[in-house]
């Protein structure tokens, strides 16, 4: 590694750790009705948005009811997306006169787009118009974002708030999140990349000549915009087929940067904003130390894995796949964090990692996405592996689980298990179904353990909400697009329901006060413990598949052979 890489992860860190608690005070005024800064330049839109959809702001409900309102919206918001991809071509802003998309392309994507996952079977350039892309996807991209924060908002209150059902209002904190949050960052970063080179307009592709004399075409469109909601509400869908490594949607090390941050900037601030909704903002940082371990763990052993080299191009550390304007430790860094945060967006192709590299990709997202993970979905994923340590540090002590002063009975437990189990079975029974059919089997790019590891880490994407592609496999046929598409249901709202249970539970009981035998879950033991359970319910679960894959791929190079 050069200085210039070290020094660039650590000002990363450091902006991480510094941005925090700026924007976790901000979205915790802004999800507690009080007033700041920007409720005078958008208080008008948020109030429209209200009489629009007849919605009494100070109304609240419980949680089913919360649930029914998720849920209505996101099946409407799929409906839309799959409906306007069907009818693309008689639609307006298609200056490339593009083809409808096949209904199973277009299932998957409506999913993927509505369930935050974004995975994309499809090149963007020369599948998807103009209409689509900004009328489909990059709404999508906000709502989905925005459904995820509004889930840990009423987790929050029914942990915060005793003797009552109410746990919030969902159209409130859908609207107070893409208005407040969602809609401001990111126009402030389209214009910052815009003013870096990204392309931002409604003009047909362009056709030039190259040096050699050939012609070639240049996609074009409103990628901006697009680009910078899918970093920050940890979306990942490129605009074009080649995703943050393609020049037009990440044209310098300085946006390569920004995207980075972008990705962490509102799931790191949400810990904050955690803590302050709690009244214990130790609470916060405490998630956020838990999180922000396990991400340098799985950082420091990419970056040795890839700066270690292959022993079949002597040991020396290779470029291929990687983003050569960045250098191995921005490409690096940018797999981390994109499968650390469910984004997905990628600036390198993780198919050509080194096998403990791609291993740790999928680590990330088998943890159930919660180091620092989706916005808001990171946050409630690491509050059940809260329940479920307290639970099990209960069992320990000999004494009832306590959490927040609200005790964790046999319901809270069921569900958090539910939770947890449901992306576990998805993946391993998908991968082990499409590792035993022709249909499974046909769209490889490798044999052995890494077309095994291509599999897995399709299902392990789609589950964990994440979109990011190992990019050797053809998952653009009926049998992927639709086995993916179930998975990313599964993964969102197997998860979503138990949590909003859960929530709902906890907001009818009373707060306990704390005494002398209370666990305390605000100190390093408790980050320890927290750590502990992460690893040994949420990680060894996979440790056979991940065997089966990445680990004999990384025994079987240093011995020379490659897939």
């Amino acid at each position: 590694m050069t200085t210039s890489d070290v020094i660039q992860i650590l000002i990363f860190i450091a902006l991480i750790i510094g941005l925090t608690p700026i924007l976790g005070n901000y979205m915790n005024k802004v999800f507690s009705g009080s007033k700041h800064f920007m409720l005078p330049v958008l208080g008008g839109l948020e109030k429209l948005c209200y009489k629009f959809i007849k919605v009494n702001l100070t109304e609240e409900t419980n949680w089913k009811k919360y649930a029914v309102g998720l849920l209505m919206f996101n099946f409407f918001g799929f409906v839309f997306l799959f409906m306007i991809q069907m009818f693309q071509a008689n639609l307006p802003l298609n200056p490339e006169k593009l083809p409808n998309i096949s209904w199973h392309s277009a299932f998957n994507t409506a999913v993927s787009f509505m369930t935050n996952t974004n995975w994309q079977g499809y090149a963007g350039e020369t599948t998807m118009s103009y209409f689509v892309q900004m009328l489909g996807l990059t709404v999508q991209n906000f709502v989905s974002a925005a459904t995820g924060i509004a889930v840990i908002l009423a987790v929050t209150r029914g942990i915060s708030r005793k003797s009552t059902d109410k746990i919030g209002n969902f159209w409130v904190d859908l609207s107070r999140s893409t208005i407040y949050v969602l809609l401001p960052l990111s126009i402030l970063l389209s214009i910052v990349f815009v003013g870096q080179g990204v392309v931002q307009n409604f003009k047909s592709y362009e056709t030039v000549h190259t040096l050699k004399g050939v012609e070639q075409v240049l996609p074009m469109g409103p990628a901006a915009s697009q680009v910078a909601i899918k970093q920050l509400g940890t979306n990942g869908g490129g605009f074009f087929n080649a995703n943050s490594a393609h020049p037009f949607e990440n044209p310098t090390p300085f946006t390569n940067f920004l995207q980075i941050l972008a990705i962490f900037l509102i799931p790191a601030a949400l810990t904050y904003t955690y803590g302050k909704m709690l009244g214990s903002v130790r609470q916060g940082w405490i998630i956020f130390s838990a999180m922000f371990i396990l991400f340098l763990a799985g950082l420091c052993i990419s970056l040795y894995s890839e700066y270690s080299g292959n022993p079949v191009f002597g040991n020396l550390s290779h470029m291929e796949g990687k983003e050569v304007r960045f250098g191995v430790a921005g490409s690096v860094l940018f797999s981390v964090v994109t499968t650390d945060a469910s984004c997905g967006a990628v600036n390198s192709m993780h198919d050509s990692f080194s096998p403990l590299a791609g291993m740790i990709s999928m680590i990330n997202m088998m943890l159930g996405e919660i180091i620092f993970g989706g916005v808001g979905a990171g946050l409630y994923g690491m509050v059940v592996f809260i329940i479920l340590t307290v639970f099990i540090a209960g069992l320990m002590v000999g004494r009832t689980p306590e959490y927040m002063g609200k005790k964790i009975g046999a319901f809270e437990v069921q569900m958090a298990i539910i939770a947890n189990l449901v992306t576990s079975f998805a993946i391993l029974v998908f991968t082990a179904w499409a590792s035993v059919s022709s249909y499974g089997l046909s769209s490889l790019n490798n044999a052995g353990p890494h077309g095994f590891s291509e599999i897995l880490y399709a299902f392990t994407s789609a589950a964990g909400n994440n979109g990011s592609a190992f990019a050797g496999l053809n998952a653009n046929t009926i049998f992927y697009n639709l086995s993916l598409g179930i998975v990313m249901l599964i993964g969102r709202f197997g998860v979503i329901i138990p949590v909003l249970a859960i929530a709902g539970s906890l907001a009818k009981k009373n707060i306990t006060p704390s005494s002398i035998g209370t666990f305390r879950t605000d100190n390093w033991l408790f980050i320890g413990l927290l750590i502990g359970v992460i690893l040994i319910v949420g990680g060894l679960t996979y440790f056979p598949a991940i065997s089966l894959g990445p680990v004999i791929e990384h025994l079987l190079m240093n011995r020379g052979i490659i897939f």
